[in-house]
């Protein structure tokens, strides 16, 4: 549905995104993830045909932008940050107006307007201009009037920014079920918003895609394969000694604690090898105490991948700045 190629954007000196490149497919619902300032709100801004790439390609269902944005805008169903609502209206009079501005049959209207306020919640606030609503349903009305005529594609630009909690697990529930019928795009620099909603994560640092791929993919990226801590009554010399016959696995740390030990081992092929522990431990004749296994979080995932983008970054500055320094 979007296909991103080589994307770049410059404001003056300042270089927004750096080649870019991603792919969504029909009925994903994919997470833009990264810090503030990393280039989130420029892709999504290009994508939408807002503003123009230096650089690069997009298509949309299809339609390249830059090539006809209209016919790509019919596609796509935008909400930037901060919804842009005429608080003046009522709720109704508002979603009438931009049904109007989408072109949407005058026939089609009244219908398209109840489906919106059944889809998003909005009949307790029908009547009430859009102004004297809480900023959750004021986003709510942002969503509606993005899918009144019917995008097969959501973009979202930090869909939750400024919400309570209570209004944020609302907003995501939405999502969710919003993105079992469309494609949907979602920028956000909260792990636990593309935790919540997404299936699949592209994370954005100073401009550049440092990762991709589902939650789990990315946690294998980080860490390579899990952790597992196993604490065995058994002596730390018997349990090293016999640790060769333990395939897929090597040793991290010991600790001994009265008459057990604690193994921290870490795999080394992606395999789940938890049941080889066990069974490892009961053919020796010890005692299995407790075993854990873990992987990598999607928060140590973010630091990871945008930490060493950023001092890639920072490395090149500086060496451009001794470069001038000595022309």
């Amino acid at each position: 549905m979007i296909q991103v190629e080589h994307l770049h954007k410059s404001f003056g000196s300042v270089r927004a995104v750096a080649g870019v490149s991603f792919d969504v497919a029909k009925g994903e619902v994919v997470g833009l993830l990264g810090p503030n300032g990393a280039g989130k709100t420029t892709t999504m801004r290009i994508i939408t045909g807002y503003l123009r790439a230096d650089d690069g390609a997009v298509t949309v269902n299809g339609a390249a932008v830059g090539n006809g944005e209209k016919d790509v805008r019919e596609f796509i169903g935008y909400l930037p940050e901060h919804a842009p609502l005429y608080t003046d209206l009522e709720v109704v009079e508002f979603l009438h107006y931009i049904a109007r501005l989408r072109s949407v049959a005058k026939s089609e209207i009244k219908t398209r307007i109840h489906e919106m306020i059944d889809t998003c919640g909005l009949g307790n606030v029908v009547g009430r201009p859009v102004g004297k609503l809480s900023k959750g349903y004021r986003q709510r009305v942002g969503l509606a009037a993005a899918m009144i005529h019917h995008p097969p594609i959501l973009v979202l630009d930090e869909p939750t920014s400024g919400l309570d909690p209570n209004q944020i697990s609302e907003i995501r529930n939405l999502i969710r079920e919003i993105g079992r019928e469309r494609t949907v795009v979602l920028s956000t620099h909260i792990l636990q918003e593309v935790e919540a909603t997404c299936s699949r994560a592209l994370i954005i640092s100073s401009g550049s895609l440092v990762g991709h791929g589902t939650l789990d993919e990315l946690a294998h990226h980080a860490q390579g394969d899990a952790i597992y801590t196993a604490v065995v009554r058994a002596g730390k010399g018997e349990l090293q000694s016999a640790l060769s016959s333990l395939g897929g696995l090597e040793m991290r740390n010991t600790f001994e604690e009265g008459d057990r030990t604690k193994l921290v081992l870490q795999g080394t092929d992606g395999h789940d090898r938890s049941e080889d522990i066990f069974n490892w431990v009961v053919a020796n004749k010890w005692t299995l105490a407790e075993l854990k296994r873990e992987t990598a979080s999607l928060e140590d995932v973010f630091k990871e991948l945008t930490k060493e983008n950023a001092d890639a970054r920072c490395r090149m500055q500086d060496a451009g700045k001794g470069t001038e320094g000595s022309l």
